[in-house]
């Protein structure tokens, strides 16, 4: 009999034992190996059941338990330990703290979805998981970071397969009494409630769950209250679900109900406001339409306005297909885009900012990553080749800019090593290498052997193949209702074979089944007696994705042949808890995306931090960081003709490498049976390569890089009563009145009859400014290699100086001004060059930021 209603009873724990509350309410411990073994030690099998989360473990576990280790004075004080660590982890500086007072004092980090645990399963791949390793990198470092999502009653959705390979979808329902969360709640008691104002006299409400992940609050707003109504109040009921209006709303609530949530957080805490605010991807691009309607509430202009939000505010997008972008109907978001919800804000200036270069105004789609970098001054990609890539899909916003100079830059993701690193290494580091820190512990250090090393490898080997196999047998019992698991599934996998993990999400530019090419070549290579190779795969399909659901089920049905089915396996409804397992338990990580698509591919980064081989396509991070001792690059078939041919070319070069490179490398065993050659690599990886693949790192960078500057930007325009962003906003709109009339009109050069490396060859530049004077613009010399008509080759600029002073060359000086300068032939060769004129203003971050340029012709 089923219930109808389900909720949690939370323990009464022992007072003695109140730190095992205060342990469990910090997420910290997801991370952190010491408080999860307290925990194991409360019941080790319990511990396992409950997916390893303290809070269910706390409701399972019985009260005889609790009062015998409350009476347990051992426990006692290594609970006490364990919260005094916690305590001072919060409360010591770090990192952050000693860079100084020129720094951000509060960044608001926006995602829709955070992937911090399996015991709350708010994510549904890549995007979430490394907002999730954000969030604990800036934690561990001391960054005054505040998230904010949705929180998602039903999360992504848990996965089936059926006996004919077809991916079925559940959608269990979370309690989030029975999650590490408390409510955002008033001094009085009661819940702190957003508010949006809705077409036709509507409100949508939002209750305000906090979870906080070590140093870092995570605000979740939650539409399942009862002020709704029974439509609105399934607004937050799953990730990534319903159609374009749903999709709208949840976004509306993302970034406008998050940024009023941000601001009664700020006001109940004490918290400094954000002066930096961070868009992980386009989804939550309305909270800058917020920040604007609030700037306007205090007497600024929608242009001024603009520019305060734009200059702290960083945009990362994360796609590298248009198609990954949420793109809404313009009369859907004109509908919601009312006086109500964003004061003071007239509607075609909000529309404005979504719609795409070169379509129409009136019936384009509404943009979301479009508006995100028309509202960030700074604006990022998540790998060099993503970033490249970016520049490109972007380009049209900063028309006649060449590539290098489109204002994307990159940082490339990283993951959070203490969440990623097995217990087995990390236990391998403290007892021979002295550190906790695997990340940059020395493994090539002579205090762990070869044999000690590979022998850990081989325990994370067989936990993968055991987790595997209960897997599969409780997915067996799931579809076969009071039947016994088949033998064979006791038999699946064997510890002691190469091992090639592939589980990510399942769209179709990933090429789940690109393995599946040439299937006898496959089988051959599976089965080989002397060098077998055996695969674990995983992966969701978008519920929508049909395509995608086709390729798992070509895989399930390739994996189910009797011959093959203990030598590859998909194992169903993939999440972070299987995650924890199967990077440590693979030998070797495949990626083979469709080039350039895969924007970084952090799981080839966690499969690395345990010691993994990647054997991949060059793209998303492995395109910057791939070398001989760290795996195998699968060639790119580029010049194929048609994508039928690329596959095929792609596979043959996987199935040579994995036959005669990677099979015959790991069999190569020493007396003792360790692969010597092959651990030397993993050593190698771990060494040099983990390092640079920290989430760590990451967020170093989006500090220095990106946070920094935006924080200091922010601080100008906002300086003595909001001058700079005013004196921007009047300049921007003088400079575009003016720029249809700005043009190069001739240009002459000299001093160079027969050109030699060393010559000096100077210009003169007559441009007519249209009204401008010299000081709003740079007249630049744009020169470089050039190989043909079409393309200056790295180029570089050089600015032209007013023949006259910009004092005495005012904008009322009729007809064109004389620019005068020279540059030095430094390389010989082809040589080209030309010049142009762009926008100049300090509060400029760049001069391709207005999208405006004149060239000579």
């Amino acid at each position: 009999m089923k219930p109808i209603r389900k909720f949690t009873v939370r323990a009464v724990v022992p007072t003695p034992l109140a730190a095992l509350e205060e342990l469990a309410a910090n997420l910290r411990w997801s991370w952190h190996e010491p408080t999860r073994r307290l925990f194991e030690a409360i019941d080790p099998d319990l511990w396992r059941a409950s997916n390893r989360d303290p809070v269910t473990l706390l409701g399972e576990v019985a009260p005889e338990r609790l009062e015998a280790l409350a009476a347990d004075q051992g426990f006692v004080e290594w609970a006490e330990r364990e919260r005094a660590g916690l305590r001072e982890y919060l409360e010591q500086p770090r990192w952050f703290q000693s860079l100084g007072a020129e720094v951000p004092r509060t960044i608001a980090y926006f995602s829709p979805e955070f992937g911090i645990t399996a015991a709350l399963p708010q994510y549904s791949g890549g995007l979430g998981i490394l907002a999730g390793d954000h969030l604990k990198a800036a934690s561990d470092l001391g960054v005054p970071l505040i998230g904010v999502g949705l929180f998602y009653k039903a999360g992504y959705f848990s996965q089936s397969i059926t006996d004919d390979g077809w991916q079925q979808e559940r959608y269990p329902v979370l309690d989030p009494d029975g999650l590490p969360l408390s409510m955002l709640r008033h001094p009085d008691g009661a819940p702190v409630q957003v508010t949006l104002a809705l077409p036709d006299d509507a409100e949508l409400h939002a209750r305000v769950w906090t979870a906080a992940v070590g140093r870092i609050p995570l605000l979740m707003l939650d539409t399942d209250i009862p002020a709704n109504s029974d439509a609105l109040r399934s607004v937050t009921d799953r990730l990534y679900g319903g159609g374009g209006e749903h999709r709208l709303l949840q976004e509306l609530l993302l970034g406008i109900g998050g940024a009023r949530a941000v601001k009664a957080y700020t006001e109940l805490t004490g918290r400094p406001l954000p002066d930096v605010f961070h868009m992980n991807e386009g989804h939550a691009g309305f909270l800058g339409l917020e920040r604007i309607s609030t700037h306007i509430g205090e007497g600024l202009s929608f242009g001024e306005a603009l520019q305060l939000v734009r200059a702290g505010t960083v945009f990362t997008t994360h796609t590298p297909v248009p198609a990954g972008i949420d793109r809404f109907d313009r009369g859907l978001v004109e509908r919601y885009l009312t006086p109500s919800l964003v004061p003071g804000v007239d509607l075609a200036d909000a529309l404005a900012l979504g719609v795409e270069p070169g379509a129409d105004p009136e019936t384009g789609a509404f943009n979301m990553a479009i508006m995100g970098l028309r509202l960030a001054q700074h604006a990022n990609g998540v790998s060099k080749l993503h970033g490249e890539v970016s520049r490109r899909m972007f380009g049209d916003l900063w028309p006649g800019f060449d590539r290098d100079e489109v204002p994307i830059t990159s940082i490339t993701n990283g993951v959070h090593a203490p969440t990623w690193t097995d217990p087995a290494l990390l236990a391998l580091a403290e007892s021979n290498l002295g550190t906790g820190d695997t990340e940059h512990a020395d493994w090539g250090s002579g205090a762990v052997s070869d044999g000690e090393f590979w022998n850990v490898k081989r325990s994370m080997r067989l936990q993968l193949v055991e987790d595997a196999r209960r897997r599969l047998a409780a997915a067996w019992s799931q579809q076969h209702e009071g039947a016994q698991p088949p033998k064979w599934i006791g038999r699946v996998l064997d510890p002691d074979t190469l091992t090639v993990g592939f589980a990510r999400r399942v769209p179709t530019y990933k090429r789940l089944t690109l393995m599946l090419q040439d299937p006898e070549r496959l089988k051959s290579i599976l089965t080989d007696p002397e060098r077998p190779v055996q695969f674990v795969i995983a992966g969701k399909s978008h519920p929508a994705d049909d395509e995608g659901k086709r390729l798992i089920q070509k895989l399930v049905q390739f994996a189910s042949q009797p011959e093959l089915r203990e030598r590859i396996v998909f194992l169903p409804d993939y999440d972070m808890g299987m995650a924890e397992l199967l990077y440590p338990g693979c030998d070797v990580w495949l990626n083979n995306p469709l080039r350039p698509l895969e924007a970084c591919g952090t799981s080839g980064m966690k499969a690395a931090m345990n010691g993994a081989l990647n054997l991949s396509i060059l793209d998303g991070w492995w395109a910057e960081y791939a070398a001989d001792d760290f795996g195998w690059v699968i060639p790119s078939a580029d010049a194929a003709g048609d994508a039928g041919e690329r596959d095929a070319l792609e596979a043959a070069s996987l199935y040579d490498l994995l036959e005669h490179r990677v099979a015959t490398r790991y069999y190569e065993h020493d007396e003792d049976g360790v692969p010597v050659e092959w651990v030397r690599r993993v050593r190698a990886t771990l060494t040099g390569l983990a390092p640079e693949l920290g989430a760590d790192r990451m967020v170093r960078q989006y500090v220095e890089l990106l946070y920094r500057p935006a924080a200091e930007q922010a601080d100008r325009v906002a300086a003595d009563n909001d001058r700079g962003a005013k004196e921007l906003a009047a300049y921007r709109d003088r400079v575009r009145a003016a720029w249809p009339r700005v043009q190069v009109v001739h240009v002459e050069s000299g001093g160079v009859e027969s050109p030699h490396v060393g010559d000096e060859l100077r210009l003169r530049a007559h441009v007519d400014l249209g009204g401008l004077a010299p000081d709003d613009v740079a007249v630049e010399v744009v020169h470089g290699r050039s190989r043909s008509d079409e393309r200056i080759e790295h180029a570089r600029s050089t600015p032209l100086a007013p023949a006259v002073s910009g004092t005495d060359a005012g904008g009322d000086v009729e007809g064109p001004q004389l620019f005068t300068g020279s540059i030095v032939l430094d390389r010989a060769g082809g040589f080209g060059y030309t010049v142009r004129v762009v926008p100049r203003h300090p509060l400029l971050v760049s001069s391709a930021e207005l999208g405006l340029v004149a060239v000579a012709s």
